[in-house]
């Protein structure tokens, strides 16, 4: 094949980044670039759709532009993209009619508790997989329709479109052309059938969605369209969309029933490969399309945390005790421990397997002596105490111990952070040598779609071990993970007053 190199797009929370891959499946090129964050009232999240699709331009061709690359080495484009976030823009113009609603965003609480009192709960999971919760996008859309003026009539004229964000990119790539998404962000939708994999007539009813606004549903690996004409080189082929965690699960190569990963970005996702069949959640998980791959389709559950790298933010933008997120582990580290502290970082609600969205930020065990360095640690320590908990969720409805959790994201590069997290699961923990599993996983599902690489076997052998973290002090921890679970019972306590 003359085309050398496959080009992923990573539109996630906080940056557009754009990643070129070669078929050993190493990293030739990397551009990033971060866009604001727009706060409009205490529990809201937005972003500018526009500058999100100029950022993820500006750094995919900064990317080509750094190894004197042209699109005409590229065999094709993988995206992949921070999920539930909503747009939603005019069909003729392509001008969105707000500002995107972000995943984070809790505006539809209410919204969601008044569906819980209807009863819709058990419906809604049978259908979706999903916990009726402010985090998917159904309540976004219809928050959008009915606040927005004028956006019901003309969403019901067909005027306007509904997308992710990785329909909102290819939308802007083809110039209009194709109004696409795929599985595993449909799946993220709360209106999205994932046992049909269809959008679902009942559901779109309950939360008063007209279809017609909707995009084309295609599997995660196939060829969609191609670029403009003009916007490179030469126009490229689009042949692979992934959810980002759905995207890290496939490149952390967990293809096999019971394999698991935990992404610690932003917030903090961990998926476990359930297979073939959707199996429903008994312990406030949510079951989701992992993939779909030349007509097979595979499942994981998952849980989500809110607040992951996004308190190490905290800590230097709020409270101002860091500098630079990079100044936390040296800062953790002048304590031999939390003092006592424990942080949990309810900041946009508590997420799985607690789903309570009321809930708020607290801090237990301050003293006079307590310290920044400890609050860095409890901190630190609060992304492992909740990847404990979807952990021990998740061994319960799959009846299965994780022995092996892969790993990536920013913050698994944390030594600190890492070696705590063995030691609370009791589970050897793994990060691999390329930690870029999420635009890693998008660039696999485009190259296994237009022949690039043959097929999964092949791309297997390219996953390496970088580090290995085994439990040292798991005895030690017992009475950790007790006051960890009686900070969350009060902090659920708090938000029922």
């Amino acid at each position: 094949m003359s085309k050398k190199y496959i080009l992923a797009l990573d539109q996630g929370t906080s940056s557009s980044r754009a990643m070129i891959f070669d078929k050993q499946g190493k990293q030739i090129s990397l551009s990033q670039k971060e866009f604001n964050q727009i706060y409009p009232q205490k529990g809201w999240v937005e972003h500018d759709p526009l500058e999100i699709w100029e950022s993820q331009l500006h750094v995919a061709k900064e990317a080509l532009k750094q190894e004197n690359l042209s699109a005409t080495d590229i065999a094709a484009v993988g995206i992949t993209n921070q999920r539930e976030t909503t747009i939603i823009w005019d069909k003729k113009t392509g001008i969105p009619i707000c500002n995107a609603i972000v995943w984070q965003d809790r505006r539809t609480a209410d919204f969601c508790d008044q569906l819980k009192k209807e009863g819709k709960t058990e419906l809604v999971q049978a259908k979706t997989g999903l916990l009726i919760d402010a985090y998917f996008s159904a309540t976004k859309i219809s928050w959008i329709l009915d606040n927005i003026a004028g956006a019901r009539v003309r969403a019901d004229a067909g005027e306007l479109l509904f997308g992710t964000v990785d329909c909102w990119l290819i939308w802007k790539l083809t110039n209009g052309e194709t109004h696409v998404t795929d599985v595993s962000n449909a799946s993220r939708t709360m209106i999205f059938n994932i046992h049909d994999l269809k959008w679902d007539d009942e559901l779109l009813q309950i939360f008063n969605i007209p279809k017609q606004i909707l995009p084309e549903v295609k599997s995660c690996s196939e060829v969609y369209g191609a670029t403009a004409k003009g916007l490179f080189e030469t126009q490229i082929e689009i042949a692979g969309i992934a959810g980002d965690q759905q995207a890290a699960l496939f490149g952390q190569l967990c293809t096999q029933p019971g394999m698991a990963k935990n992404t610690y970005g932003t917030g903090c996702f961990m998926l476990m490969n359930i297979g073939k069949e959707a199996v429903v959640s008994r312990n406030n998980l949510i079951t989701t399309v992992a993939w779909q791959i030349n007509g097979e389709t595979t499942y994981a559950l998952e849980g989500s945390v809110f607040m992951a790298g996004a308190i190490v933010q905290w800590l230097r933008d709020g409270l101002g005790i860091i500098n630079s997120s990079t100044e936390v582990t040296e800062l953790a580290e002048k304590s031999v421990d939390n003092g006592g502290v424990y942080l949990v970082p309810a900041f946009t609600g508590l997420g799985a397997p607690h789903w309570n969205p009321h809930a708020k930020g607290t801090i237990f065990g301050l003293t006079r002596g307590t310290t920044d360095a400890e609050l860095a640690r409890a901190a630190l320590e609060s992304i492992a105490y909740q990847t404990m908990d979807i952990l021990k969720a998740m061994e319960a409805d799959s009846g299965t111990e994780i022995k092996e959790l892969r790993v990536d994201g920013g913050a698994s590069i944390n030594s600190l952070l890492m070696q705590f997290q063995a030691d609370i699961l009791d589970t050897k923990i793994i990060k691999p040598k390329n930690t870029e599993t999420t635009a890693i996983g998008a660039a696999y599902l485009a190259g296994l779609a237009v022949g690039f690489w043959s097929n999964i076997d092949e791309i297997r052998s390219q996953w390496e071990i970088e580090v290995c973290y085994y439990s040292k002090n798991h005895q030690d921890m017992k009475l950790n993970i007790t006051k960890w679970q009686k900070a969350i019972d009060a902090v659920n306590y708090w938000s029922k007053l």
